[in-house]
């Protein structure tokens, strides 16, 4: 029936379907299975016949024979025991074999794969719970789609043997005249002709009921938009929780940057607004290497540690910018900066004449 909550507007996330399956909650259809079923063993049916008549007729041979000289001991009643149950297998296994692979492969279309012992929980309060238990009966509009339900598959049922009687009505008076074998063979064709006739019926309203089934389902897991927005939020992590990550990671990092800033060479400034720390050791790395950087607050703070350790602070405004968007702390620089950077560290005390031409 239509969501009793007004504010659950929102289909059910993968995430609530899942828990719901988790607990055995799933759209499933109880017509569509009897019906498939049916129509299976129906089918069954029809492809053993033959089978069964020459079945049939050896058990009941045998029994006329053997009848009157049969005698009753232990291993003449074992065999007799033995054969009965093999024939028995042979009329039933073949059927059942049909009936429960049918049985099997609707269940698995409708629920998919799915084990659970959820289902096997016993309530007790409902048990206890006689008024809820009658008004769910009484005035649940649930129950009262099931009632239709059943009433429409009653009339399919009781309509189906009418029409084929009032059909066969003029081929009654002959099967006088017939033996038994075609009597049993016209009541077996009728009678599938029943059951065909009230499976169409059945067929359509058990498709019926299963689309009402799954509406329902999906009725019944709605979501408000805050618990769509919760869930996202405990998938996502909470955002104020991962921008105070965020800024914890950055601290950390701008951390170990202040740290490696008085290995530097020279500082690169823009002047105010940005500092790049170099270092160039041709031991560790070809060319010279970025070892913090940083803009507004931390490029104060990178100047104020270089001017106490007695780093040369160099302004470069194109060659700052270029370093600060192209090079990541840890990074050498690109070939392209080369030149610029090497005129400067030329002019420093201690790389004067490793530059020189």
């Amino acid at each position: 029936m239509p969501q009793e909550d007004p504010s659950r507007t929102e289909n059910a996330t993968q995430k609530r379907v899942s828990k719901a399956r988790e607990k055995g909650s799933v759209a499933k259809g109880a017509e569509m299975g009897k019906t498939v079923v049916l129509l299976a063993g129906l089918i069954a049916m029809r492809l053993v016949m033959k089978s069964y008549y020459e079945q049939f007729h050896d058990i009941f041979t045998r029994i006329f024979k053997e009848s009157s000289t049969f005698t009753v001991n232990t291993e003449s009643v074992l065999a007799l025991f033995v054969w009965c149950m093999y024939k028995m297998a042979i009329l039933t296994l073949p059927v059942l074999f049909i009936v429960a692979a049918a049985s099997y492969a609707i269940l698995r279309w409708q629920v998919g794969a799915l084990w659970t012992f959820e289902t096997m929980n016993f309530d007790w309060g409902r048990v206890f719970n006689v008024m809820a238990g009658l008004k769910r009966l009484m005035l649940d509009p649930k129950a009262l789609v099931r009632m239709g339900r059943s009433l429409l598959q009653a009339a399919a049922v009781a309509v189906a043997p009418y029409m084929v009687i009032k059909q066969e009505m003029g081929n009654l008076p002959p099967l006088f005249y017939h033996d038994a074998h075609t009597l049993a063979v016209y009541i077996l064709s009728v009678a599938a002709k029943m059951v065909t006739y009230a499976l169409v019926p059945m067929l359509l309203i058990a498709a019926a009921d299963l689309w009402y089934t799954r509406w329902d389902y999906g009725e019944q897991l709605k979501m408000t938009k805050e618990e769509v927005k919760d869930e996202r939020r405990q998938a996502e992590g909470d955002p104020t929780i991962k921008s105070k990550q965020k800024q914890k990671m950055l601290q950390s990092i701008a951390k170990r940057m202040i740290q490696n800033v008085p290995k530097a060479d020279v500082v690169i400034t823009n002047p105010t607004h940005l500092a790049i720390a170099l270092q160039y050791d041709p031991i560790q790395a070809p060319a010279p290497l970025v070892l913090a950087k940083g803009a507004g607050h931390l490029a104060f703070k990178i100047k104020e540690i270089a001017m106490k350790n007695d780093i040369p602070i160099r302004e470069d405004k194109p060659l700052a910018q270029a370093l600060y968007k192209q090079v990541e702390v840890g990074d050498t620089i690109p070939e392209e900066l080369y030149q610029a950077v090497a005129s400067i560290l030329a002019k420093l005390n201690k790389f004067k004449g490793k530059y020189q031409k």
